[in-house]
């Protein structure tokens, strides 16, 4: 996302250039157009980063509740096992 957004804003700058001289103002614009985008994909890359250690953790809780399944079924086995047994 980052890319596009950079490669927007420099092809808007390329077309502003090319067009003929940029006044001061058009290059504030593609400025602020510029570090708008760096904003908004700092926010993405922050909002991914969230997002990737609540995967990891859910992740995690999920190992341990199928390990702590696991451990209850194998409970289960030997315990019908023995019934069955005697």
């Amino acid at each position: 996302m980052k890319s596009t957004l950079i490669k927007a804003v420099a092809i808007a700058a390329f077309a502003t250039l090319a067009t003929g001289c940029a006044s001061s103002s058009q290059i504030d614009e593609v400025r602020s157009i510029a570090e708008a985008a760096q904003r908004s994909a700092d926010e993405a890359k922050q909002s991914a980063a969230g997002a990737e250690r609540t995967a990891s953790d859910a992740k995690r809780i999920a190992e341990e509740a199928k390990r702590s399944a696991d451990e209850a079924n194998s409970k289960i086995d030997r315990a019908f096992k023995t019934s069955m047994q005697k």
